[in-house]
C-alpha cells in the first residue's frame, strides 16, 4: 500500500421541518486497527422512526470490521456483514415498518477507499475541483426490475415520487421487515484509490442531494480547509435552497 496520507474529517446535520422528528444518525471515527489508521464514516437516515438507523450506528463497523476475511476479500466481507446485520435487525426490532438507508466509508492510511451504500444517501468524491459521484442512489424507478423481480411493483402516484408497492421510495434498506420480500439490503461496494489529486468527499443523506448537484456540493467548499466548517456549510446551503428533510453530511479532508 502507498505511503499513508493525512486525513481529517467533519460532521454536521440538522432536523428538517418534517412531522416526524429526528431520524438520522452520523458515525465519524478515527481507529487503528493491525497497523492501519481507519476512517469510518457513515450517514444512517432511519424512516418510520431512527430505531433502525440508531442499531446501525452502533453494530454495522462492527460486523464488517470482524468478518475475518475482511482484510483479504472486503467487498466480498461487507456484503455479508450487511446481510447479518439486516437479518439481526428484523430479528431483534419489532416495528416491522422502520428502516434506514446507509453510505459508508472506510478510509485506510488515508489512501485506499472502500466505500458502500444501501439506499438513496451518496458519497461523491472531489478531484481537481471536479465532482465525481461514487455511488448509485437506490431509487424505485432506476431498479423496477429488481423490485418486480421479488414480486413487488412500482408505484407512482400524482404529486409523488415513485415508491415500491407504494411506500417506500428506495428499492434497498436495511429493516423494513413488511416489505423485505421485495427490497433488499445488499450493498454496492467499490474500492477506490485516494491520489493527491483528491482534495475531499462527501457522504450526504438525500435530504442534501435532493436539492444540490454533486458539482455545486464541490464548489460550495472548495475553499474550506476545515472539514466541520464545510459539513456545516453544505448543510446550511441544502437548507438555504428549501430542503425539508433531515440534512447529514461528513466532509473527508486530504
Amino acid at each position: 500500500m502507498p505511503p499513508a496520507r493525512h486525513f481529517s474529517h467533519g460532521c454536521y446535520l440538522i432536523q428538517g421541518m418534517m412531522a416526524h422528528g429526528m431520524e438520522d444518525y452520523v458515525f465519524a471515527k478515527h481507529k487503528k486497527l493491525n497497523g492501519y489508521e481507519l476512517g469510518l464514516y457513515a450517514i444512517f437516515d432511519g424512516h418510520a422512526g431512527r430505531d433502525v438507523a440508531k442499531y446501525l450506528q452502533s453494530h454495522l463497523f462492527e460486523n464488517i470490521l470482524n468478518e475475518p476475511d475482511f482484510w483479504k476479500n472486503p467487498v466480498h466481507a461487507v456484503k455479508k456483514a450487511c446481510k447479518a446485520t439486516d437479518e439481526e435487525i428484523l430479528e431483534n426490532i419489532a416495528d416491522s415498518r422502520g428502516g434506514s438507508t446507509a453510505v459508508a466509508a472506510i478510509l485506510i492510511n488515508g489512501v485506499k477507499l472502500l466505500v458502500f451504500n444501501v439506499g438513496d444517501s451518496r458519497a461523491i468524491s472531489c478531484k481537481n475541483g471536479v465532482a465525481k459521484q461514487l455511488t448509485e442512489d437506490h431509487e424505485p424507478e432506476k431498479e423496477r426490475d429488481l423490485v418486480e423481480s421479488r414480486g413487488g411493483f412500482v408505484l407512482n402516484r400524482p404529486g409523488s415520487v415513485p415508491r415500491v408497492d407504494g411506500i417506500l421510495a428506495m428499492t434497498r434498506a436495511f429493516g423494513d421487515g413488511n416489505l423485505k420480500d421485495h427490497i433488499t439490503a445488499e450493498p454496492d461496494v467499490m474500492i477506490r484509490k485516494i491520489d493527491e489529486d483528491t482534495e475531499f468527499i462527501i457522504l450526504a443523506s438525500d435530504g442534501l442531494w435532493k436539492v444540490m448537484a454533486n458539482q455545486e456540493a464541490c464548489d460550495c467548499i472548495k475553499d474550506i480547509e476545515d472539514a466541520k466548517n464545510a459539513a456545516k456549510k453544505l448543510v446550511k446551503e441544502a437548507k438555504s435552497q428549501g430542503s425539508y428533510d433531515d440534512i447529514s453530511c461528513i466532509v473527508v479532508k486530504f
